[in-house]
């Protein structure tokens, strides 16, 4: 994986939203203008303290529309969409990784270690080759190349 850097329509679309985002109290977690199919898309990923819900996407959703409608920054046309950032977000940006250190992720590998493709531990810090993880006690470097991608980990009790 490379920790990646917003592109020229995504800077555009963060310079729309920030400020929307700060008057209802979200952080921006994510921009992503992606080619799907015969589709692009434009994905706005939120976050707050607390949580984000429907309606935090909605009330994101209403200003941040008609903004675009306005000032028109991309040609042709795109599906419009706003979400969470969820639970177990993926880290591509270095300002995801900057307020991730001292949290639980997993790192997906390309290829089995030890019988296993994830290792999960504490990211413990970060460059633009490796990560340093803890885990049972022990500091691994795991170099970007090998990793497919890394999440927030979040461990789930269904019992």
């Amino acid at each position: 994986m490379k920790i990646k850097k917003y592109g020229s329509t995504e800077l555009k679309i963060q310079q729309i939203a920030q400020p929307i985002a700060d008057e209802l109290g979200y952080d921006i977690w994510d921009i992503q203008y992606v080619r799907e199919g015969a589709e692009w898309y434009l994905r706005v990923f939120i976050d707050k303290e607390d949580g984000i819900d429907i309606d935090d996407c909605e009330a994101m959703t209403r200003p941040l529309n008609e903004k675009l409608d306005e000032l028109d920054p991309i040609q042709g046309g795109y599906i419009f969409e706003v979400g969470s950032a969820g639970l177990e977000r993926e880290l591509v940006r270095e300002s995801h990784f900057e307020v991730s250190v001292g949290q639980e992720v997993r790192a997906h590998l390309f290829m089995n270690v030890n019988g296993s493709k994830d290792v999960i531990g504490t990211l413990a810090a970060y460059d633009r080759e490796s990560i340093k993880l803890v885990t049972g006690g022990e500091e691994k470097t795991l170099p970007l190349s090998d990793i497919a991608y890394i999440r927030l980990y979040e461990e789930f009790d269904f019992d």
